[in-house]
C-alpha cells in the first residue's frame, strides 16, 4: 500500500514539474495580435549591397586586363579581342580580354613553357562569340591551339585554316559524317541519312560522302534515290588521280567498284 502512495506522489510530483517549466526559446514563441515580424530589410541591402561591390570589382578587373591586352597586340590579334573571339597567337591576358573573364573562370594547367585552360564549371563553360570553349592551349605564352564544345562535338582549332569560315564548315561536316556512320553502324538509318544530308550541304563536292548516302538509300529499300547517289558517286571521282595515288586511294576504288555492281542490280529491278 504504501509503496502504490509513493508511486502516486512521484507521478504527481513529476507532472507538477512538466507543468512549471517555462521556454525561454524566443524562436518558439507564439505570436499574438499586434506583434509585427522582424524585418530582413538590413540583412538583403547589406547583401544587395556586397553583390554590387563584387560585381564592379569584376567589371574593373575585366576592364583592366582589356586595356592591357590591346596595348600591345598586333593588329590582327586586336581584331579579334574586339570581336570577342579567341585566335591562335594570342598572350594568357588577350585570351581573357576575349572571352571577357577572369582567371578565376578557369582551371589553368602549367607544365614548362605549356599552360592549359579549360573551364572551371562545365555547366557554366566561358565563351567567346563562336561558342563555348571546351580547351585553350599556350606555348611559350602563345595560343597553339583550342577547342569549342559544339552541339556535334568539340572541335579543334590548331591552324588558321581551321578559324575560317571554311574550315569550320568542314570541321562540322566531319563531325556530322562521323555521327552518320555510328548511326549506320547501329541500323539507325534515318537517323544516319540525317546527318550525311547535313554534311552534304557543307560539302557538296564529296565523292565519298555521296557513296555513304548511297549505301544508306540501298539498305533502306529506296532503289531510285540509291542509283541516283550511286551514279553522282561515280561522275564525281577523279579517276586519273586515283590511278596515280594507288592504295592510298584503295577504299574509295573498292566503293566505286562496289557502286557499279549496285547500279547493275538496280537497274535490272527496275
Amino acid at each position: 500500500m504504501n509503496t502504490a502512495k509513493f508511486a502516486v506522489l512521484g507521478l504527481a510530483l513529476a507532472v507538477t514539474a512538466c507543468a512549471g517549466k517555462r521556454v525561454d526559446d524566443e524562436s518558439l514563441r507564439v505570436m499574438e495580435n499586434g506583434d509585427r515580424v522582424p524585418s530582413n530589410e538590413g540583412p538583403v541591402r547589406a547583401a544587395a549591397h556586397a553583390y554590387e561591390i563584387d560585381a564592379q570589382a569584376a567589371a574593373d578587373a575585366r576592364a583592366a586586363t582589356l586595356a592591357d591586352a590591346l596595348a600591345t597586340c598586333a593588329p590582327a590579334i586586336c581584331d579579334a579581342i574586339t570581336r570577342g573571339e579567341v585566335a591562335l597567337g594570342m598572350n594568357r591576358t588577350q585570351v581573357l580580354a576575349a572571352t571577357g573573364t577572369l582567371e578565376t573562370a578557369w582551371q589553368i594547367r602549367e607544365s614548362g613553357n605549356a599552360t592549359v585552360f579549360v573551364p572551371a564549371r562545365v555547366d557554366d563553360p566561358p565563351s567567346d562569340r563562336v561558342a563555348d570553349l571546351a580547351l585553350v592551349q599556350l606555348r611559350d605564352n602563345r595560343v597553339s591551339a583550342y577547342s569549342y564544345r559544339e552541339a556535334q562535338g568539340v572541335r579543334l582549332v590548331s591552324s588558321p585554316a581551321d578559324a575560317t569560315t571554311e574550315g569550320r564548315a568542314d570541321a562540322l561536316a566531319d563531325m556530322l559524317i562521323r555521327e552518320g556512320d555510328d548511326y549506320a553502324a547501329r541500323g539507325d538509318l534515318d537517323a544516319a541519312l540525317n546527318r550525311y544530308d547535313r554534311a552534304s550541304v557543307l560539302r557538296p563536292n564529296d565523292a565519298m560522302l555521296d557513296y555513304r548516302i548511297a549505301t544508306v538509300l540501298d539498305k533502306a529499300l529506296r532503289p531510285v534515290e540509291a542509283l541516283i547517289r550511286y551514279q553522282l558517286f561515280l561522275h564525281r571521282l577523279d579517276l586519273e588521280r586515283i590511278e596515280a595515288v594507288g592504295e592510298a586511294y584503295a577504299n574509295i576504288a573498292a566503293a566505286q567498284i562496289a557502286a557499279r555492281e549496285r547500279i547493275i542490280v538496280l537497274e535490272r529491278n527496275r
